[in-house]
């Protein structure tokens, strides 16, 4: 079943991230903190866009995808109310630059921006990931056209997203969705147009969504940069 994110996903969402983390692979055990690669991937999304957050779930949620339509009004939003109490919580001084887990915390306090080119010409992005006991089942080609309606409808006019050189699998995948590879200094650079209505109002349909607060590559897993 694929259905919006609610309220209560978030711990099973943030072990989807977790379990997915290692170029597809399980990252249980990678890391100290092992909510942190939620922090990043998942967290912001489901409070700051969960209009756009979709979850694949059979006995419980075993996927996603996530994303936003203005990728500069998420990186400041970010900057407004996520990144602040995580930089509290997790300071620079306290992890040393070649560990896992400080890895990502200097992501927290620095993260990747996209160029301003590919965010002009593609203001949207995304990611995903699944389980491995949903995968090869179709549900990836049902999560990215949902995605792209709800971005389409939003306003957005393209998408990006950035999957590993090594994630061939994941590669065709996407180019069969119409996106095109290009490489870049961290990998594969997707991009893809999203077709909008020329003319007449845009609305986005209301997709009912609460969050209450909370803590603060198969195949097909991508991490956005």
């Amino acid at each position: 079943m694929i259905r919006p994110a609610r309220p209560g996903d978030e711990p099973a969402l943030y072990d989807v991230c977790l379990r997915t983390g290692a170029a597809g692979e399980d990252a249980t055990g990678l890391f100290d903190d092992p909510d942190l690669l939620g922090h990043i991937y998942v967290g912001p999304y489901l409070r700051l866009e969960p209009d756009f957050a979709l979850v694949v779930a059979d006995d419980g949620p075993a996927g996603y995808v996530l994303g936003t339509p203005d990728t500069r009004g998420y990186e400041a939003r970010c900057e407004e109310s996520w990144w602040p109490p995580l930089r509290r919580r997790y300071p620079l001084e306290a992890y040393p630059d070649d560990d896992r887990d400080g890895r990502l915390v200097r992501q927290l306090h620095t993260p990747r921006r996209q160029s301003d080119d590919v965010v002009a010409s593609y203001p949207a992005h995304l990611h995903i990931d699944l389980l491995p006991r949903v995968q090869g089942q179709g549900h990836g080609r049902r999560l990215m056209p949902a995605m792209f309606a709800r971005l389409t409808a939003a306003g957005a006019t393209g998408l990006h997203l950035g999957v590993r050189r090594t994630n061939t699998r994941a590669i065709a995948f996407y180019e069969k969705l119409g996106f095109t590879p290009t490489p870049d200094d961290l990998g594969i650079l997707m991009t893809r147009q999203l077709w909008v209505r020329p003319s007449g109002p845009r609305r986005m349909a209301h997709v009912h969504s609460a969050w209450d607060g909370g803590r603060a590559e198969c195949a097909i897993t991508t991490r956005t940069w």
